[in-house]
Protein backbone atom coordinates (compact mmCIF):
# COMPACT_ATOMS: atom_id res chain seq x y z
CA UNK A 1 0.00 0.00 0.00
CA UNK A 2 1.33 3.72 -0.76
CA UNK A 3 0.86 6.02 2.08
CA UNK A 4 -0.20 9.14 1.11
CA UNK A 5 3.44 11.39 2.06
CA UNK A 6 6.59 9.28 2.30
CA UNK A 7 9.74 8.17 1.14
CA UNK A 8 11.05 4.62 0.20
CA UNK A 9 12.93 2.32 -1.70
CA UNK A 10 10.60 0.74 -4.34
CA UNK A 11 11.80 -2.36 -6.63
CA UNK A 12 11.05 -1.17 -10.75
CA UNK A 13 12.08 -4.15 -13.04
CA UNK A 14 14.69 -5.96 -11.02
CA UNK A 15 16.59 -2.22 -9.58
CA UNK A 16 15.79 -0.46 -6.77
CA UNK A 17 15.13 2.95 -7.01
CA UNK A 18 14.57 5.75 -4.42
CA UNK A 19 11.27 8.31 -4.20
CA UNK A 20 9.58 10.65 -2.25
CA UNK A 21 6.12 11.56 -2.47
CA UNK A 22 2.85 13.53 -1.53
CA UNK A 23 -0.22 12.07 -2.86
CA UNK A 24 -2.68 14.73 -0.86
CA UNK A 25 -5.15 15.92 -3.63
CA UNK A 26 -7.96 13.96 -4.69
CA UNK A 27 -8.41 13.63 -8.70
CA UNK A 28 -5.56 16.45 -9.53
CA UNK A 29 -2.42 15.64 -11.75
CA UNK A 30 1.04 14.34 -10.40
CA UNK A 31 3.89 16.66 -11.26
CA UNK A 32 7.03 13.75 -11.80
CA UNK A 33 10.34 15.44 -11.11
CA UNK A 34 13.50 14.18 -13.23
CA UNK A 35 16.62 15.21 -12.06
CA UNK A 36 19.88 16.27 -14.65
CA UNK A 37 23.21 13.92 -15.41
CA UNK A 38 24.52 14.66 -11.75
CA UNK A 39 21.43 15.42 -9.83
CA UNK A 40 19.01 13.78 -7.29
CA UNK A 41 16.11 14.20 -4.91
CA UNK A 42 18.06 15.87 -3.10
CA UNK A 43 19.56 18.38 -4.96
CA UNK A 44 16.12 19.51 -5.84
CA UNK A 45 15.64 21.10 -2.42
CA UNK A 46 12.17 22.54 -1.67
CA UNK A 47 11.40 23.57 -5.44
CA UNK A 48 9.21 20.27 -6.20
CA UNK A 49 6.75 20.62 -2.87
CA UNK A 50 7.04 24.55 -3.15
CA UNK A 51 5.35 23.96 -6.98
CA UNK A 52 3.02 21.55 -5.99
CA UNK A 53 2.03 23.46 -2.89
CA UNK A 54 1.61 26.38 -5.05
CA UNK A 55 -0.65 24.50 -7.92
CA UNK A 56 -2.72 22.51 -5.48
CA UNK A 57 -1.31 18.89 -7.37
CA UNK A 58 0.37 16.07 -6.16
CA UNK A 59 4.23 15.66 -6.32
CA UNK A 60 6.54 12.45 -7.17
CA UNK A 61 10.16 12.48 -7.18
CA UNK A 62 12.78 9.64 -7.90
CA UNK A 63 16.52 9.34 -8.20
CA UNK A 64 16.99 7.24 -11.38
CA UNK A 65 18.65 4.95 -11.38
CA UNK A 66 22.46 5.19 -10.37
CA UNK A 67 21.81 8.50 -8.63
CA UNK A 68 21.27 9.51 -4.91
CA UNK A 69 19.62 6.63 -3.22
CA UNK A 70 18.61 4.13 -5.82
CA UNK A 71 20.67 1.28 -6.74
CA UNK A 72 23.94 2.27 -8.68
CA UNK A 73 24.29 1.65 -12.58
CA UNK A 74 25.61 -1.80 -13.43
CA UNK A 75 28.17 0.21 -15.22
CA UNK A 76 29.35 4.04 -16.25
CA UNK A 77 28.96 2.51 -20.09
CA UNK A 78 25.59 3.85 -21.47
CA UNK A 79 24.05 3.19 -24.94
CA UNK A 80 23.55 5.68 -27.53
CA UNK A 81 20.19 5.41 -26.53
CA UNK A 82 20.00 5.23 -23.00
CA UNK A 83 17.18 8.05 -22.23
CA UNK A 84 14.96 5.86 -23.76
CA UNK A 85 15.49 2.93 -21.85
CA UNK A 86 15.04 5.13 -18.77
CA UNK A 87 11.39 6.49 -20.36
CA UNK A 88 10.35 2.61 -20.30
CA UNK A 89 11.28 2.87 -16.92
CA UNK A 90 9.58 6.06 -16.01
CA UNK A 91 6.88 4.45 -17.61
CA UNK A 92 7.18 1.31 -14.99
CA UNK A 93 7.12 3.84 -12.18
CA UNK A 94 3.80 6.05 -13.15
CA UNK A 95 2.73 2.07 -13.31
CA UNK A 96 3.79 0.97 -9.91
CA UNK A 97 2.26 4.45 -8.62
CA UNK A 98 -1.11 4.02 -10.84
CA UNK A 99 -0.43 7.95 -11.82
CA UNK A 100 -2.07 8.06 -15.17
CA UNK A 101 -2.12 11.99 -15.11
CA UNK A 102 1.57 13.17 -14.97
CA UNK A 103 2.77 16.54 -15.53
CA UNK A 104 6.93 15.69 -15.92
CA UNK A 105 8.98 18.09 -14.61
CA UNK A 106 12.24 17.74 -16.17
CA UNK A 107 15.96 19.53 -16.21
CA UNK A 108 18.53 18.96 -18.79
CA UNK A 109 19.00 15.24 -20.00
CA UNK A 110 15.28 14.74 -17.50
CA UNK A 111 14.06 17.11 -19.73
CA UNK A 112 15.14 14.94 -22.42
CA UNK A 113 13.49 12.12 -21.31
CA UNK A 114 10.32 13.97 -20.42
CA UNK A 115 9.78 14.59 -24.03
CA UNK A 116 10.59 11.06 -25.00
CA UNK A 117 8.28 9.64 -22.37
CA UNK A 118 5.34 12.55 -23.50
CA UNK A 119 6.03 10.99 -26.75
CA UNK A 120 6.13 7.17 -26.39
CA UNK A 121 3.60 6.71 -23.20
CA UNK A 122 1.43 9.63 -24.58
CA UNK A 123 -1.49 9.16 -22.87
CA UNK A 124 -0.46 9.13 -19.33
CA UNK A 125 1.20 12.57 -19.99
CA UNK A 126 -0.92 15.66 -18.88
CA UNK A 127 1.57 18.12 -19.65
CA UNK A 128 5.61 18.53 -19.35
CA UNK A 129 7.96 21.40 -18.37
CA UNK A 130 11.43 21.34 -19.39
CA UNK A 131 14.54 23.44 -18.26
CA UNK A 132 17.51 23.48 -20.26
CA UNK A 133 16.64 20.06 -21.96
CA UNK A 134 18.31 18.67 -24.99
CA UNK A 135 17.18 17.35 -28.33
CA UNK A 136 20.60 16.93 -30.31
CA UNK A 137 24.42 17.52 -29.70
CA UNK A 138 26.06 20.52 -29.67
CA UNK A 139 29.16 22.21 -29.67
CA UNK A 140 28.36 24.23 -26.66
CA UNK A 141 27.45 21.12 -24.82
CA UNK A 142 30.83 19.16 -25.35
CA UNK A 143 32.62 22.35 -24.60
CA UNK A 144 30.50 22.88 -21.29
CA UNK A 145 31.33 18.82 -20.83
CA UNK A 146 34.92 19.25 -21.20
CA UNK A 147 35.60 22.41 -19.09
CA UNK A 148 33.50 20.14 -16.17
CA UNK A 149 36.02 16.75 -16.73
CA UNK A 150 38.57 19.94 -15.82
CA UNK A 151 37.00 21.03 -12.82
CA UNK A 152 36.50 18.19 -11.48
CA UNK A 153 40.22 17.01 -11.60
CA UNK A 154 41.03 20.49 -9.97
CA UNK A 155 38.06 20.79 -7.05
CA UNK A 156 36.35 19.06 -4.91
CA UNK A 157 33.67 18.37 -7.04
CA UNK A 158 33.93 14.58 -6.63
CA UNK A 159 33.57 14.94 -3.10
CA UNK A 160 30.92 17.69 -3.29
CA UNK A 161 29.04 14.73 -5.61
CA UNK A 162 29.92 12.04 -3.23
CA UNK A 163 28.00 13.77 -0.25
CA UNK A 164 24.66 13.12 -2.58
CA UNK A 165 25.43 9.81 -4.53
CA UNK A 166 27.84 8.46 -1.54
CA UNK A 167 30.09 5.77 -3.59
CA UNK A 168 28.68 6.05 -6.80
CA UNK A 169 29.35 9.49 -7.17
CA UNK A 170 32.78 8.84 -10.28
CA UNK A 171 29.93 6.03 -11.68
CA UNK A 172 27.48 9.16 -12.03
CA UNK A 173 30.32 11.88 -13.42
CA UNK A 174 31.67 9.30 -16.27
CA UNK A 175 28.13 8.10 -16.90
CA UNK A 176 27.33 11.19 -18.44
CA UNK A 177 30.42 13.26 -19.67
CA UNK A 178 32.10 10.12 -21.09
CA UNK A 179 28.67 8.97 -22.98
CA UNK A 180 28.09 12.58 -24.62
CA UNK A 181 31.31 12.75 -25.69
CA UNK A 182 31.69 9.64 -27.46
CA UNK A 183 31.89 9.63 -30.95
CA UNK A 184 28.85 7.46 -31.28
CA UNK A 185 26.74 9.31 -28.94
CA UNK A 186 27.57 12.99 -31.29
CA UNK A 187 24.51 11.55 -33.65
CA UNK A 188 21.55 11.18 -31.04
CA UNK A 189 19.20 13.07 -31.37
CA UNK A 190 15.29 13.03 -30.45
CA UNK A 191 13.78 15.34 -32.80
CA UNK A 192 12.20 12.70 -34.87
CA UNK A 193 10.03 11.74 -32.01
CA UNK A 194 8.79 15.48 -31.25
CA UNK A 195 5.65 15.45 -33.36
CA UNK A 196 3.81 12.58 -30.97
CA UNK A 197 4.72 15.04 -28.05
CA UNK A 198 0.64 16.43 -28.21
CA UNK A 199 0.02 17.57 -24.62
CA UNK A 200 0.75 21.23 -23.76
CA UNK A 201 4.47 22.33 -23.02
CA UNK A 202 6.40 25.10 -21.58
CA UNK A 203 10.19 25.08 -22.36
CA UNK A 204 12.33 26.94 -19.55
CA UNK A 205 16.15 28.21 -20.71
CA UNK A 206 18.52 30.20 -19.06
CA UNK A 207 20.15 32.79 -22.09
CA UNK A 208 23.35 31.73 -20.70
CA UNK A 209 22.96 28.33 -20.07
CA UNK A 210 26.53 26.66 -20.53
CA UNK A 211 25.25 23.48 -21.86
CA UNK A 212 22.68 24.25 -24.84
CA UNK A 213 21.72 27.09 -26.98
CA UNK A 214 18.56 28.45 -27.64
CA UNK A 215 18.08 26.34 -31.12
CA UNK A 216 17.32 23.95 -29.11
CA UNK A 217 14.30 25.57 -27.32
CA UNK A 218 13.14 26.83 -30.89
CA UNK A 219 13.15 23.06 -32.38
CA UNK A 220 11.39 21.95 -29.49
CA UNK A 221 8.73 24.52 -29.67
CA UNK A 222 8.46 24.14 -33.13
CA UNK A 223 8.31 20.63 -33.66
CA UNK A 224 5.68 19.64 -31.19
CA UNK A 225 2.49 19.05 -31.81
CA UNK A 226 0.31 20.41 -28.64
CA UNK A 227 0.49 23.84 -27.64
CA UNK A 228 3.72 24.70 -26.51
CA UNK A 229 5.31 27.94 -25.68
CA UNK A 230 9.09 29.50 -24.26
CA UNK A 231 10.31 31.19 -21.61
CA UNK A 232 13.84 32.62 -22.31
CA UNK A 233 15.51 34.49 -18.97
CA UNK A 234 18.05 36.65 -19.36
CA UNK A 235 21.33 36.34 -17.33
CA UNK A 236 20.94 33.12 -16.43
CA UNK A 237 22.80 29.48 -16.79
CA UNK A 238 21.90 26.38 -17.31
CA UNK A 239 19.87 25.81 -13.97
CA UNK A 240 17.01 28.20 -13.90
CA UNK A 241 15.35 26.65 -10.91
CA UNK A 242 18.13 26.64 -8.31
CA UNK A 243 19.71 30.26 -9.59
CA UNK A 244 16.67 32.55 -9.54
CA UNK A 245 13.66 29.58 -8.30
CA UNK A 246 10.79 32.41 -7.59
CA UNK A 247 10.59 33.33 -11.12
CA UNK A 248 10.21 29.50 -12.28
CA UNK A 249 8.20 28.43 -9.86
CA UNK A 250 5.74 31.70 -10.57
CA UNK A 251 5.61 31.04 -14.62
CA UNK A 252 5.38 27.11 -14.13
CA UNK A 253 2.62 28.19 -11.82
CA UNK A 254 1.36 30.34 -14.23
CA UNK A 255 1.20 27.51 -16.73
CA UNK A 256 -0.40 24.43 -15.15
CA UNK A 257 -2.77 26.76 -13.58
CA UNK A 258 -3.66 28.00 -17.42
CA UNK A 259 -4.11 24.73 -18.65
CA UNK A 260 -6.72 23.10 -15.94
CA UNK A 261 -9.42 24.01 -13.96
CA UNK A 262 -8.55 23.83 -10.58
Amino acid sequence: MIHKTGSELFEIKGKKLYAEWRFVYENRPVLVFLHDSLGCVELWRRFPFDLAQAVSCNVLIYDRLGYGKSEPMPTHHRPVKYLEYEADILNHVLNFFKIDQAILFGHSDGGSLALITASIYAKKIRAVIVEAAHIFVEDITLSGIYLIQEIYKNSNLAERLQKYHGNKAEMVFKSWTETWIRNDFRDWNIKHLLPSVSCPLLFIQGEKDEYGTLTQVDETVRNVNGKAEKYIIPNVGHTPHKEIPELVLKKSTTFINSLFDF
